[in-house]
């Protein structure tokens, strides 16, 4: 037989495991999840009421839960539950509907849950979309052995690459003979460098052949350049060559009084270059004057191709 007082007497009275006392300020609460308010008295107490409902909330969503005592012989079916909307006014309606005929002060208790946990999922909706700083608890005892793991990783490390240099520097050297066991995950990393390394040689020079073609112009500006020379130079012979000439008239050569080659005719034609004027002495022995009347200017061009002469009779 189910009696409320007889059960509210006991949980008073007696041992509750629901029940948290506070001396300052002096107050009774309950910890039991069915509980409508959170304190403990009779009205509140789902376990001393045969005929109680609630609140609940599961993942956002709200639930309402209603106990008679025609199931109370049955635990594992005593609470009917029953989905609410997510509208607000529906759901007060759906509270209205399921409690009709129940006492008034339980049906105005399970409204004011039902606004109570629509007000805290509204406040945790907006705090989930603000952008703030999170707090993250640090394990220091993780970061320890973590921090650890990686030096001995990192010695480790260093041990096996001093490792392998040892070893292919004792293979250069030839230490160990002519028979080898490589591993072949080595073997072929080394073999995979050289021919890098090869490959990196080889576009040097196809860069260096490449450089000195792109100055293969400047090979026809140098011999323009010494053909320009070449033409000086010997303008200069011809220059000194006429200038030979006119000290063999002046000494009275028996050669000398030879008329000109044609060549030098036809190169003294064509030349356009300026005229050289040249002056000089000659003394005869006796003191006497100069054949040609020595002493006037002798005129010729660059080429020394033609002479002039002040007396009647000299050659032009």
């Amino acid at each position: 037989m189910h009696n409320d007082e007889t059960l509210w007497h006991c949980l008073n009275h007696d041992y509750c495991s629901f029940k948290v006392k506070i001396k300052t300020p002096k107050q009774n609460f309950c910890r039991n999840q069915y509980n409508v308010t959170g304190l403990c008295n009779k009205v509140s107490c789902p376990l001393a009421n045969s005929q109680y409902a609630t609140i609940l909330e599961e993942e956002g969503v709200s639930f309402l839960y209603m106990k008679t005592v025609e199931r109370a012989h049955t635990p594992k079916y005593m609470w009917e539950r029953v989905k609410l909307s997510r509208n607000y006014l529906q759901a007060l309606e759906q509270i209205s509907k399921h409690m009709e005929y129940w006492p008034d002060h339980m049906i105005n208790r399970c409204k004011q849950r039902l606004t109570k946990i629509r007000q805290m999922l509204i406040r945790m909706r907006k705090l989930s979309m603000k952008e703030g700083p999170r707090l993250v608890p640090i394990k220091k005892k993780t970061e320890r052995r973590e921090q650890t793991r990686e030096l001995k990783a990192e010695t480790a490390a260093k041990v096996d690459l001093a490792i392998e240099k040892e070893l292919l520097e004792r293979l250069k050297q030839g230490t160990y003979g002519d028979i080898y066991n490589f591993p072949q995950k080595q073997f072929d990393n080394i073999l995979n460098q050289e021919g890098e390394a090869q490959e990196e040689s080889e576009e040097e020079d196809e860069d260096e052949t490449e450089f000195i073609e792109d100055m293969g112009d400047s090979d026809d500006f140098s011999e323009e350049e010494d053909e320009a020379e070449v033409e000086k130079l010997g303008e200069m012979e011809e220059l000194d060559e006429a200038v030979r000439d006119m000290e063999d008239i002046g000494s009275g050569r028996p050669g000398a009084l030879r008329p000109p080659s044609k060549k030098r005719r036809a190169s003294s034609s064509r030349s356009s270059g300026p005229r050289v004027e040249l002056e000089y002495e000659e003394e005869m022995e006796g003191g006497g004057e100069a054949p040609w009347g020595l002493g006037r200017p002798a005129l010729c061009e660059q080429h020394g191709a033609s002479v002039s002469r002040g007396v009647g009779g000299s050659p032009t």
